[in-house]
């Protein structure tokens, strides 16, 4: 399987929102064709790339977002202009458990480095265990857990922020 971050063309956009829609849904994760668009006309922009894994097709990705395309809400915490922001990580179901999801997270954080982002953020509902874990194996850490009804709508409707310095 292979990790890396390429070109993409309108029919990777349309495999990695098939992915989305048919892998993404729980009651965890809050997945919009609003937040999907924006994420994709960053790529689009040049101010995210997708980290995908590839077997013949792709089998998972992750959002990265660059430094000022990141959520504004995140500069009470650092610069714009110093971080990353992941923003989506899915994998195709039938992958899932074999640690591809990490994989994902750390070939992200390796990007970021190399864009001279400081630090890399994520989110998750805070009662995510699956996403928890993973997370916890690339080392971020939790930095604010807060209530976010708009976002969540199962368990405590919290979210978790988490970071990693790179």
């Amino acid at each position: 399987m292979k990790v890396h971050s390429r070109q993409l063309y309108a029919a990777d956009f349309e495999q990695m929102r098939k992915i989305l829609f048919r892998d993404g849904p729980n009651e965890w994760n809050y997945i919009t064709d609003e937040s999907i668009e924006l994420q994709f006309q960053l790529i689009r922009d040049g101010k995210a790339i997708a980290v995908l894994a590839e077997k013949n097709e792709i089998t998972g990705f992750a959002i990265l977002i660059f430094k000022e395309a990141c959520p504004s809400k995140l500069s009470q915490h650092s610069h714009l202009s110093t971080m990353a922001y992941i923003n989506d990580v899915v994998v195709n179901i039938n992958y899932s458990g074999k640690g591809i999801g990490s994989t994902l997270l750390q070939k992200a954080i390796e990007l970021a480095q190399k864009e001279q982002c400081e630090k890399v953020y994520i989110e998750r509902h805070e009662e995510n265990l699956a996403s928890a874990g993973m997370m916890r194996k690339a080392s971020f850490q939790i930095i604010d857990t807060f209530y976010d009804p708009k976002k969540r709508t199962s368990g405590s409707r919290n979210t978790s922020l988490l970071v990693i310095s790179t």
